[in-house]
């Protein structure tokens, strides 16, 4: 077989494969050949990719500049390699390609071209962001309360560490609100436990509307017990959302016959405040405002309890609020 028969042979494989064909001189920076396939899968003719810049140009301009200095950067240290991007069609849309890309030197070692393949990794991509997307939302379960649709404990957890080590870091106040709900007990044994779960599903939405910022944090922390997490928040602050979330779960207006402080569902709350020194632990903090919820259910419940800690204390200051 003659070298121009094999070349034919050569020229019919590489065009008869779904992987594009491709080489460019590196000293002109142009397309010595390019293969057919590449009308089908973009649009745009062989005959219009003249240079590399129709390459770059033909590439989303959130790819371009990264992908683009990659190439160049590894093609002159010689390294082969490999590039994803999205490719611009002739129809205005765009595919995902990934170019792999293979370094030829000449005799004296000096980069003499470039020749690789362009492959369609559009179904592959779509596949990654669905299992992306599915990751996302088994995360997002996973930090939040299945009934409520608050977060759950996990979560909290989470973010008291890092507003913690943040409002150490910064000096800047941290509060803390622990609420339960008065007699929850008693209205799960007269209404049923289905009932229940519709009011703690109601307390959750309540909470939920008592805060605004991005970084405020409303979580279910177990059974009948809600926590807020209130970064940069100082004691009047804090106490004036406490009463916010007093107030949202009476608007509610939640029938509680069995309840012996009002004929509607009401909250106790501790309130805790801190500007955490470099001694001061998370976990002492939490039990303060614990014992302040504790406090609240002990003279009277759908009250507040409110307290301004200092450093290694538990608390310095201590006010009621009464409905």
């Amino acid at each position: 077989m003659s070298e121009a028969t094999d070349q034919a042979v050569y020229k019919t494989l590489l065009e008869s494969t779904r992987a594009i064909p491709w080489k460019i001189d590196w000293k002109t920076m142009t397309f010595a050949y390019i293969g057919p396939q590449i009308e089908t899968l973009l649009g745009w003719s062989q005959a219009s990719w003249v240079s590399a810049e129709d390459w770059a140009t033909r590439m989303h301009p959130d790819d371009r500049e990264k992908v683009v200095e990659f190439c160049i950067s590894q093609s002159q240290n010689g390294v082969d390699h490999e590039a994803d991007y999205r490719a611009l069609t002739a129809a205005g849309g765009y595919v995902w390609i990934r170019d792999v890309v293979h370094v030829v030197r000449d005799d004296t070692g000096e980069v003499d071209s470039l020749i690789g393949f362009m492959f369609d990794i559009s179904e592959r991509k779509k596949t990654e962001e669905q299992l992306l997307t599915l990751q996302k939302q088994l995360e997002e379960y996973s930090y939040k309360d299945g009934l409520t649709g608050v977060a759950n404990r996990r979560m909290f957890d989470t973010v008291l560490a890092s507003e913690w080590a943040n409002a150490q870091r910064t000096r800047q106040p941290l509060s803390l609100i622990l609420l339960d709900i008065d007699h929850f007990k008693q209205f799960n044994d007269h209404y049923g436990h289905i009932q229940g779960d519709d009011c703690l599903k109601s307390v959750g939405q309540a909470l939920s509307h008592a805060v605004s910022r991005p970084r405020d944090f409303v979580g279910r922390f177990g059974g009948e017990e809600f926590v807020l997490v209130l970064p940069e928040t100082d004691e009047a602050a804090a106490r004036h959302i406490a009463e916010r979330c007093r107030q949202q779960v009476r608007q509610q207006r939640i029938p509680h016959e069995r309840s012996a402080v009002s004929p509607m569902l009401t909250v106790s709350l501790g309130v805790g405040t801190i500007v955490p020194g470099a001694g001061d632990r998370s976990l002492d903090f939490l039990n303060s405002v614990d014992k302040l919820l504790y406090r609240a259910k002990q003279r009277g419940r759908d009250r507040l309890e409110v307290a301004r800690m200092s450093t290694h204390s538990t608390h310095d200051d201590t006010e009621d609020s009464r409905a």
